[in-house]
C-alpha cells in the first residue's frame, strides 16, 4: 500500500549484520597491521611543509628518542638549513625489528621494486661467503624506513649479510637466487677512512669492531652487560652482594631472578655470550641452566629485569650496563651513596664484554642523503656527549654554537659514547667515570652464539612448568647428601644431575650418504650448526629445536621421578 514501507526481508537484516561484522573485523584486524614498520597505508607525508622527515625504527627508550630527535634536527638546522622531523618506529627488540625488515625488503623484491649488481667486495665477508648478485631496493617505489637505530653489532651485522632469496632476473627472464642486505653503506659516498679515523680511532673495543669496516653500521654508543641486584632483599635472603653470574644460580634464588628471552633481544643474546666465551662450553651452559632455572619469567624486554629487581619483585636479574646503572641512581635518595643505595649494579670481572650499539641505513632508504647526515651527526661530540653528560636544561636566548652547552637537555641517558676522543677530553663530565676501552674483554669469541636462542628456549623458556620442579627436585636431593641423609644415595643425585645438565643429540647425514648421531657438545658443535642452517633453517632447525625441547622436558621429568622413587623407601622407615 502507498504510504507504507515493505517489511524487510529477514535475510536482508542477517546478510546486513554479517557486512557489519566483516567491517568491524577489517578495522579491528587492520589497525596491528597497519602499526607496522614502513607500511605504505600509514606511512607519513616526507615532509612537514619545508621540514624534512627522516623514518627511524629503534629499540632505544624515549629519553634517548627525545634527545637525539631534538638535537639532530638542531645541528641540520645549522650545518644544512633546515630542522628535521624524526618520525620514530619502534616494534620491538632489535631481533624483532630485523625479522619485520626482512619481511618488508622480501615484499619488496617480490614487486620487482629492486635492480641487480655484482656480488660486494667487502673487507669483513659474510659468514656463508656466498657470493650472489645483490638486490638494491629501489626507493622512489618500495616504502621503506631510513635507519636502524641501536642494538648490538651481532644484530647489525646480520641486517648487513641479510636474505638470500630466489628472483625472477629482469635482464635474463631467468630466476636466479640472489642475497638482499637490509642495510646499505651511506650514499652517495662511504665516509673516507681519515673521517672515520679521526673519529674512532683504532676500529676496536676488546675484541669487537666500533663500526662496520664496509660501513654497513657505526657504533653510537657502547653496552656493557652484568648484573642488577636487590641489596635489601639480599639482605633478607641471607646472601652476600653477586660478583660473577654464576651466583645467580644460588638455590636461595629460587623463583627470584629476573631473566630475558634471548631470541627477543639481540642485546641480551650478547650478555649470555659473554658468559659463554668467559666460562667455555660446559660450565658456560650449566650457569645459564643455573639462572635460568631461578627465572621468575623470561621478558622479551632488556628493560624490564632493572625496574622488577628495584621494586623487590626479583632479587636479581640481567642487565645492559646503562639499564643497571641507570636503575640505581634513580632510586637513590638525596645524597645516597650508590654504594649503599638499595640497587646495585655489577660488571661481573673477566666477563666485561663491551659491544658496539650501532646505527645502520637501510638499503632503499627514501631520504638516503639525509640518512648519511645522521651518521654524521652520530660520530660529532655534539651526539656523543648526549649519552653522558649531565642535562643542561634548555638554551638560553641568542646562544650561539660556541656557548651552547654539551649534552642533553632533559634526561640523563647514562649509555657510554662510542667515540674514544670522548674519553680523552670530556671524562670528567660524565656521570659514569668509566672508561669501558680500558676494562672491556679480550677473551677471544668462541662462536657459538648462533646456539644461544634455539637452546635456551628449549632447556627453560618454552619447558618452565618441567624445569620449575627438576630444579627444586635437583635443590632438595643437593641438600640431602649435603648433609648425609642416609635415606638419599648420592648415586641418585648423581644419576639426576646427569640428566638435569645432559645435552641432545642430533641425527646428521654425511656427504657420502651415511647418518650419524651426535651429542650437542663443543666438539660436534661446527658439524651440527652446518646440518641446521645455524638453527634456522625451516625444516632441519626448526626439527632441531623440536627435537630439543622434547628431550629436556623429558630429561626434567625423569629428574623428578628419580627424586620421588627414592622417597618412597624413606616414607616407609
Amino acid at each position: 500500500m502507498l504510504g507504507q514501507s515493505a517489511p524487510v526481508p529477514l535475510s536482508f537484516c542477517m546478510r546486513a549484520v554479517q557486512i557489519v561484522i566483516v567491517v568491524l573485523l577489517a578495522v579491528l584486524i587492520g589497525i596491528p597491521v597497519a602499526a607496522r614498520i614502513g607500511t605504505r597505508a600509514t606511512a607519513p607525508a616526507r615532509t612537514t611543509t619545508d621540514i624534512p622527515t627522516l623514518v627511524v625504527v629503534t629499540p632505544h627508550v624515549e629519553q634517548i628518542r627525545f634527545e637525539f630527535a631534538r638535537a639532530f634536527s638542531d645541528w641540520h638546522a645549522r650545518h644544512h638549513g633546515t630542522p628535521v622531523r624524526i618520525d620514530w618506529r619502534s616494534p620491538g627488540g632489535t631481533t624483532e625489528i630485523r625479522k619485520q625488515l626482512e619481511s618488508q625488503l622480501q615484499a619488496a623484491v617480490a614487486a620487482g621494486h629492486f635492480s641487480l649488481r655484482p656480488p660486494s667486495t667487502l673487507k669483513a665477508p659474510d659468514r656463508d661467503k656466498k657470493q650472489l648478485p645483490e638486490a638494491v631496493i629501489d626507493a622512489n617505489k618500495a616504502d621503506l624506513p631510513d635507519i636502524i637505530f641501536g642494538g648490538g653489532s651481532f644484530e647489525h651485522t646480520a641486517l648487513k649479510a641479510g636474505i638470500i632469496t630466489e628472483v625472477l632476473n629482469p635482464q635474463t627472464g631467468q630466476r636466479e637466487r640472489v642475497r638482499v642486505r637490509l642495510t646499505s653503506p651511506p650514499t652517495p659516498a662511504p665516509f673516507a677512512q681519515d673521517n672515520l679515523d679521526e673519529n674512532y680511532g683504532e676500529n676496536v673495543i676488546g675484541i669487537e669492531k666500533l663500526y662496520d669496516p664496509d660501513q654497513y653500521w657505526f657504533g653510537a654508543a657502547l653496552s656493557g652487560f652484568g648484573i642488577v641486584y636487590n641489596r635489601d632483599q639480599l639482605r633478607r635472603l641471607g646472601l652476600p652482594e653477586p660478583t660473577g653470574f654464576a651466583d645467580m644460580g644460588h638455590p636461595k634464588l629460587l623463583g627470584r631472578v629476573a631473566m630475558s628471552d634471548a631470541r627477543q633481544s639481540g642485546s641480551v643474546a650478547t650478555l649470555y655470550d659473554s658468559i659463554l666465551n668467559a666460562q667455555g662450553w660446559d660450565r658456560g651452559w650449566r650457569t645459564l641452566r643455573d639462572m635460568s632455572a631461578n627465572a621468575r619469567y623470561f621478558t622479551a624486554s632488556s628493560t624490564q629485569p632493572p625496574q622488577d629487581v628495584s621494586q623487590g619483585e626479583c632479587v636479581m636479574g640481567v642487565a645492559i650496563d646503562f639499564y643497571g646503572r641507570g636503575q640505581s641512581q634513580a632510586v637513590l635518595a638525596k645524597g645516597q651513596d650508590p654504594a649503599t643505595g638499595r640497587v646495585g649494579y655489577i660488571d661481573p670481572p673477566g666477563a666485561t664484554y663491551i659491544d658496539a650499539d650501532p646505527a645502520s641505513i637501510v638499503n632503499g632508504a627514501p631520504n638516503a642523503e639525509i640518512a648519511k647526515r645522521f651518521m654524521e651527526f652520530l660520530m660529532t661530540d655534539e651526539a656523543q656527549a648526549l649519552w653522558q653528560f649531565a642535562p643542561t636544561g634548555p638554551p638560553q636566548k641568542g646562544a650561539t654554537e660556541a656557548s651552547r652547552p654539551l649534552g642533553p637537555q632533559e634526561y640523563a641517558l647514562r649509555r657510554m659514547p662510542a667515540k674514544r676522543g670522548m674519553y680523552t677530553h670530556h671524562l670528567a663530565q660524565f656521570t659514569d667515570k668509566t672508561n669501558p676501552f680500558e676494562i672491556a674483554s679480550k677473551t677471544p669469541l668462541r662462536g657459538w652464539r648462533d646456539l644461544i636462542g634455539p637452546l635456551m628456549g628449549a632447556f627453560a623458556v618454552d619447558v618452565r612448568a618441567d624445569l620449575r620442579p627438576a630444579w627444586e627436585a635437583l635443590i632438595a636431593a643437593r641438600a640431602r647428601v649435603a648433609s648425609n641423609d642416609p635415606t638419599f644415595s648420592p648415586e641418585t643425585l648423581a644419576r639426576m644431575e646427569a640428566l638435569f645438565y645432559a645435552m641432545p643429540t642430533q641425527t646428521i647425514t654425511n656427504k657420502d650418504g651415511t647418518t650419524e648421531t651426535l651429542t650437542l657438545s663443543e666438539q660436534t658443535y661446527k658439524r651440527i650448526s652446518e646440518a641446521t642452517g645455524r638453527w634456522r633453517d625451516p625444516e632441519a632447525g626448526a626439527a632441531a629445536k623440536i627435537a630439543y625441547t622434547r628431550f629436556f622436558q623429558n630429561n626434567y621429568r625423569q629428574v623428578v621421578r628419580f627424586y620421588e622413587e627414592a622417597e618412597q623407601p624413606a616414607a616407609k622407615q
